[in-house]
């Protein structure tokens, strides 16, 4: 399986082959098929990802999405990285990863106060997803050369104004 993860995470779903898996597993792509029937099935397990913790509430809300800048700009887990890098590319990925994100949304407009709660909420969350996907996929330049502190200093004010309305 963590071959699988590996060449999930470095190539996605749809650059991602059976033989590509058996070779890096040291195995007969026939052994990979009867074990997963399909790169399908094969996938699902191998991205399976444990859910978005929820907000705990200790911190106002902006706080608590900046606590996480270190979670998203240090190591993810190859599973995590597989469904990012997936999720442009196949329904699948892209339907579980809405319904994560979507959940995150929903608990965060509950924690804000402003008129459009949930526009405000789901806005956040994409800055806090772009940041992900530009520090871990894309490994932009000053993300990369940006220590968590500096990141979350600098996003501060913009998560504010959408929290705050």
């Amino acid at each position: 399986m963590s071959a699988a993860r590996a060449i999930f995470a470095e190539r996605g779903f749809q650059r991602t082959t059976i033989r590509a898996v058996a070779a890096a597993a040291e195995v007969d792509p026939a052994l990979v098929m009867q074990y997963f029937g399909s790169k399908q099935e094969l996938f699902e397990q191998a991205v399976r990802i444990p859910s978005i913790p929820p907000l705990d509430g200790e911190l106002e809300p902006v706080e608590e999405l900046l606590g996480r800048i270190g979670m998203k700009t240090g190591p993810l887990p190859q599973a995590t990285v597989a469904m990012m890098r997936s999720m442009l590319t196949h329904p699948d990925a892209a339907e579980d990863v809405r319904g994560r994100l979507d959940a995150q949304v929903a608990q965060l407009a509950g924690a804000l106060d402003a008129g459009d709660a949930e526009l405000r909420a789901a806005l956040m969350v994409s800055m806090m997803l772009g940041v992900t996907i530009a520090h871990q996929l894309l490994g932009l330049t000053a993300l990369r050369d940006a220590s968590p502190e500096r990141i979350a200093e600098t996003l501060r004010p913009a998560l504010r104004a959408l929290a705050d309305g």
